[in-house]
């Protein structure tokens, strides 16, 4: 197993606690009775996540918001109701394969914070088994572009306006994305991160080429998350994506397949942008881009004092990625 990610946003809770959830969600007669039924799931960075087996044998996956009383950013407030949001709009108005949900609670009675049970899928995450080396170089690619063309169906959803999923959002892109920027910028000076320069020259880099954020007139279906750890594989095929809770409605190249087209440590693109079908940019589109790996860069300094990191790998890494945007 990996070793636990830590993240003081992690809502862990007893094994008595548990089987009260299990009973809620599936009945008495799905409690297990034996120990070691739950077995967190340790890679994601926010929610906590558990992998359960049923009295019957069978599986299922718990994911638990974060505690009240935990200070998050101010996009993540509120993100298990997104998630539940994108799930029901992925699997209503796509053919893209996720998780089926089971039983939802946002009652707060038995813990303080919303949670649902949901499908176990029954597969490899992608990018575990690739990092472990456990996937031939052709399935890996293959893998790459099938990504690419699922994402691809995940934007040819439209929405009603810029923004949120659930709540209001923005008449334009350039408002609602100005509005996430504002957002982080407000994050990192209310916790006192220090990013490494004024929070106001990155503002100005916004000002001087938001100009291409109004090419965007239309709300798409944006997943935001989709790395290839966001990704079960089986047999050579996409089988299921998880972790919908940052999806919006915005601009599709700010999706997380293209981070690499600007920065590079983020891994060679060119798999998912051919299973995409993405040809080449605008220069329009490149300012777009880079304000979105810009944002993207901001938010994971700003994240790591809100996660309580004491190991500054992380942080550096992400200063590193904002001193390279900023160069060009």
């Amino acid at each position: 197993m990996d070793a636990v990610t830590e993240s003081i946003t992690k809502n862990r809770q007893s094994a008595r606690t548990l089987r009260a959830m299990v009973e809620r969600a599936y009945g008495s007669g799905q409690v297990p009775q034996s120990d070691g039924f739950a077995e967190e799931i340790t890679h994601g960075w926010f929610n906590v996540a558990y992998r359960i087996q049923l009295r019957d044998g069978s599986q299922v996956v718990l994911k638990i918001a974060p505690p009240p009383d935990v200070e998050v950013l101010t996009r993540e407030r509120g993100m298990m109701r997104t998630e539940l949001t994108a799930l029901a709009l992925v699997s209503e108005r796509t053919t893209v394969p996720v998780p089926r949900v089971d039983y939802t609670d946002p009652s707060g009675e038995l813990v303080a914070a919303d949670y649902f049970f949901m499908e176990y899928v029954d597969a490899d995450n992608f990018g575990i088994a690739v990092e472990e080396g456990r996937l031939p170089a052709e399935v890996v690619r293959e893998g790459g572009r099938q990504l690419g063309a699922l994402n691809r169906e995940l934007n040819s959803i439209t929405g009603p306006h810029f923004g949120p999923l659930v709540g209001t959002g923005s008449a334009t892109w350039r408002e609602a994305f100005t509005l996430m920027m504002e957002d982080i910028f407000a994050d990192g000076r209310r916790a006192g991160v220090d990013i490494g320069r004024d929070y106001d020259e990155i503002r100005a880099v916004l000002a001087r080429n938001a100009h291409a954020l109004d090419e965007v007139d239309q709300p798409r279906f944006v997943e935001v998350d989709l790395w290839t750890k966001n990704s079960m594989i089986r047999n050579g095929r996409i089988v299921s994506i998880l972790d919908h809770e940052r999806a919006m409605w915005g601009d599709p190249l700010m999706e997380a397949g293209f981070t690499g087209i600007d920065l590079p440590a983020f891994g060679d693109p060119t798999d998912f942008v051919s299973g995409y079908g993405l040809g080449e940019l605008s220069t329009s589109q490149r300012k777009r881009r880079l304000l979105y790996s810009l944002h993207l860069a901001v938010v994971m300094i700003v994240e790591t004092v809100f996660r309580g990191h004491t190991d500054p790998t992380t942080y550096d890494f992400a200063r590193t990625q904002l001193d390279q945007l900023m160069a060009r």
